[in-house]
């Protein structure tokens, strides 16, 4: 078996799809489809089948990938022995978050990272489901990332989970609205308002969920939107209510409204950092990992 083959079914695992595949190798598909024919030769077993158009891996195949993580990340060893790749705290690394993350660690760390010596960063955003990061690590160093508490773990076989934060998501009341003099809210307080959530498959429509269990009512639904400085505008206007998080949502934040914790149910979600494990061993990568820890260990003391 060849290295590039196991990471070529290694990144199918991932990402879902030859095409995916593909685009993040630079290569075309049918030299993916080729490799992987190659690899299949060497095996008894099916490493893939169809799903609908896309090629995915059978359980005999996943084994495989996962194996073939183990043989990546022992290469990465190796080249960690020679140092010139591993030891530079001066390489690119490439990082992605969630928005409501970016709003609030991007610019600091632009800062932080703005001087000789240092990484040279690439930040980009990503808005996806929860169950759609750790996928993003085929094509990212880093990736900030973040899950409800009651939500799956994150498949610590692939990835390596560096835990950042552990934030409630609060009530966003208009400054004015009656509930804004108490401390802390209740789902029957809340049950009853009209919301702005995200779409679903996103924290805070899970959560709304939840209120809606606990009060016995279904959910008035005004807007669906997923951005955080677009939520806090619109519960600003007076006309709804909405979820905001207590420590990443300071850059959206303004007079017109306040928050509250919500008692009686979990809002707390995890913001975690997930990598592949042999790029942890690039110490351009944990430079820019421990310089979000401090950055977001700030953001939680504030709040």
């Amino acid at each position: 078996m060849e290295i590039h083959q196991l990471e070529i079914l290694r990144e199918l695992g991932a990402l879902g799809s030859v095409k995916a595949v593909a685009d993040t190798l630079m290569v075309t598909p049918s030299a993916v489809s080729q490799q992987l024919a190659l690899l299949q030769r060497k095996v008894e077993v099916p490493l893939t089948r169809k799903e609908g158009r896309n090629l995915v891996l059978t359980e005999a195949g996943q084994v495989l990938a996962d194996a073939g993580a183990a043989v990546v990340s022992a290469m990465a060893d190796a080249r960690d022995a020679i140092g010139n790749y591993h030891g530079s705290a001066a390489g690119s690394v490439s990082l992605c978050g969630f928005h409501s993350a970016g709003q609030a660690v991007f610019a600091p760390l632009a800062r932080i990272l703005d001087a000789p010596g240092q990484p040279r960063i690439g930040l980009s955003d990503e808005d996806v489901a929860q169950q759609d990061f750790p996928a993003l690590t085929a094509r990212y160093d880093l990736v900030l990332a973040h899950r409800m508490d009651h939500s799956p773990r994150w498949p610590a076989e692939r990835v390596t989970v560096i835990p950042l934060a552990h934030e409630p998501l609060d009530v966003a009341l208009p400054a004015g609205h009656p509930l804004a003099g108490k401390a802390a809210v209740t789902a029957d307080d809340v049950g009853g308002e009209a919301w702005v959530t995200s779409h679903t498959g996103y924290s805070p429509s899970d959560v709304l969920s939840a209120v809606a269990a606990v009060s016995s009512r279904e959910p008035n639904i005004v807007h669906r939107i997923n951005d955080y400085s677009t939520v806090a505008a619109l519960v600003a206007t007076g006309g709804v209510v909405g979820l905001l998080p207590r420590y990443t949502a300071g850059p959206v934040l303004n007079p017109g409204i306040v928050l509250r914790p919500l008692e009686g149910i979990n809002t707390r979600r995890r913001i975690d950092l997930l990598a592949r494990p042999e790029n942890l061993k690039r110490r351009s990568v944990t430079v820019v990992a421990e310089a979000l820890q401090g950055i977001m260990a700030g953001l939680v003391d504030q709040g």
